[in-house]
């Protein structure tokens, strides 16, 4: 089996224009932690959010420690070259701290009635997709230099790329399909889906697709971050009652979640979970997952990475 890195833990920040105080309260949260991520849908379509990189980038000013990034990017609304000089600027800015998430976009009509860039078929989209994240990753490593390109959807006219970013942007993917599953395996630094869109029982498959991807680029799989939006409620009295007619939702008190996340790493090779509440207490859950879920989901890992490296 190949190795796993070390797991990183996050928080995700909706940008609802009703909850902004919410919003600054769990980055303050976050960055008092040691948790490592705050991470922010992308959804430009919805009235009632908030512009995602406007609210990163004032996030990003109010911390000082932890890892900002989309969760994951719409990127058919927003323009690659363009796109990549914001994220190398926000980066600078922040002093290393952005990750970028990029997706597909899963609201076509949305994405239409605002201009997007939107392929017909699966295959366009994909196509769309592979050339966007290739226009970002170039503009990065040719920064200062000449660089153009020429695809399908996207075009960049010869230009001088800048500025380089403060360190190399680790980029997550948010796929379902194969081909785009290969793809992150090829050019991604981690995966990135919620469990309401692919479910436990699906991830075996996932990582056989990512790791055929990085084999194709001659990458080790390990080299992919495995990660999880986990969408729930951590429940803190036995009164709480919830009814989830979707599947996919974790739902338990805090030994079910540490359970339930150390499953996932030890059948899954699961390595980064961003903690997703969807119902009840918001905070008071947050601040239960940073305190007492993360720090023994750590611990737990620890034991089995050095299990492992002894029968090794």
């Amino acid at each position: 089996m190949p190795a796993i890195q070390t797991p990183i833990f996050g928080v995700n920040i909706d940008p609802s224009t009703v909850n902004l105080e919410a919003a600054l309260q769990r980055a303050r949260l976050a960055d008092e932690s040691d948790v490592e991520l705050v991470t922010i849908q992308d959804h430009p379509y919805n009235p009632d959010f908030l512009d995602t990189w406007t609210l990163l980038t004032a996030l990003a000013a109010r911390t000082e420690r932890v890892h900002i990034a989309t969760n994951v990017l719409n990127t058919p609304l927003r323009p690659p070259a363009m796109m990549a000089k914001m994220a190398a600027t926000l980066d600078l800015i922040s002093r290393g701290r952005l990750e970028l998430g990029l997706g597909a976009g899963g609201y076509i009509e949305g994405m239409q009635a605002w201009g997007g860039t939107v392929g017909r078929t699966p295959g366009q989209r994909y196509q769309a997709f592979k050339e966007y994240a290739e226009i970002v990753r170039g503009m990065w490593d040719h920064a200062g230099e000449r660089f153009s390109y020429s695809g399908e959807f996207y075009k960049v006219g010869e230009l001088i790329p800048g500025p380089a970013p403060t360190h190399p942007i680790p980029l997550w993917f948010g796929a379902g399909g194969p081909r785009m599953l290969r793809l992150t395996g090829r050019m991604a630094d981690g995966w990135l889906v919620g469990t309401i869109y692919v479910l436990p029982q699906q991830l075996p498959e996932v990582n056989r697709l990512l790791d055929e991807g990085a084999a194709q680029a001659g990458r080790n799989p390990s080299e992919v971050r495995r990660g999880y939006n986990l969408f729930g409620v951590v429940t803190q009295r036995p009164e709480e009652r919830y009814r989830f007619n979707r599947p996919g939702l974790i739902l338990g008190g805090s030994q079910e979640w540490i359970d339930t996340l150390v499953r996932f790493h030890r059948e899954y090779r699961h390595d980064t979970f961003i903690f997703w509440p969807v119902a009840g207490d918001e905070e008071a859950q947050i601040k239960v997952f940073l305190s007492e879920i993360m720090p023994e989901v750590r611990r737990k890992i620890r034991e089995t990475q050095e299990e492992e490296f002894r029968v090794r």
